[in-house]
């Protein structure tokens, strides 16, 4: 994907009560698709890494950073996200570009 950018976006739980009282059954199922969609992304070579913070309050938030050959591209990627397409997380995407990173 040579002529690919690099998009990051973010999402917070729309329901704070998810992380703090334990997800309805229907988030159960949406947050099980919204991680076998990234998965099947990150097997394509689309994500890069997703994760979350480690906290259960109103600061929580994902990350994904992920590659898309154009802002278009990357906000329907977004959108497809079952979390966000389900309403289960609210997104917010940006242009990024890797400044630094640890080589393995």
């Amino acid at each position: 994907m040579p002529d690919d950018q690099q998009f990051l976006y973010t999402i917070r739980p729309i329901r704070i009560e998810m992380l703090t009282e334990g997800p309805t059954d229907r988030e159960t199922e949406i947050i099980t698709q919204h991680f076998d969609y990234l998965s099947e992304l990150a097997a394509q070579g689309v994500v890069e890494f997703a994760g979350r913070t480690d906290t259960d309050d109103e600061r929580t938030f994902g990350i994904v950073v992920f590659q898309a050959r154009s802002e278009n591209d990357a906000l329907k990627i977004v959108q497809s996200d079952p979390a966000v397409a389900e309403g289960v997380m609210v997104p917010e995407l940006f242009p990024f570009r890797l400044a630094v990173c640890a080589s393995h």
